[in-house]
């Protein structure tokens, strides 16, 4: 932010810190017993963790993909560059 302007990801990062702000004041002032509230905190603590579990898992076999994407790429690629360098030499 150097220059003087908000970028998205500072939007972002400033709406997830409201939304985490109005959930805590909205469960501090729920009307539901202490033991409601901590196990209403703890299911949605799994339900995020288990979201986060998979979003990590898609991530890595996203990655997996391109790198076998990439390697396929640079194989074929060195095989056509010796293939040229042999068909030069037979010229």
């Amino acid at each position: 932010m150097s220059n003087g302007r908000i970028g998205a990801g500072d939007i972002i990062l400033a709406f997830l810190a409201g939304a985490a702000a109005g959930a805590t004041v909205a469960l501090l002032f729920a009307p539901a017993s202490g033991r409601e509230t901590r196990e209403y905190l703890t299911e949605k603590a799994k339900e995020g963790q288990d979201k986060a579990s998979d979003f990590a898992r898609q991530g890595r076999d996203l990655l997996n993909k391109q790198r076998d994407n990439i390697v396929s790429a640079i194989d074929r690629g060195r095989e056509a560059y010796f293939q040229a360098l042999s068909e030069k030499d037979q010229a």
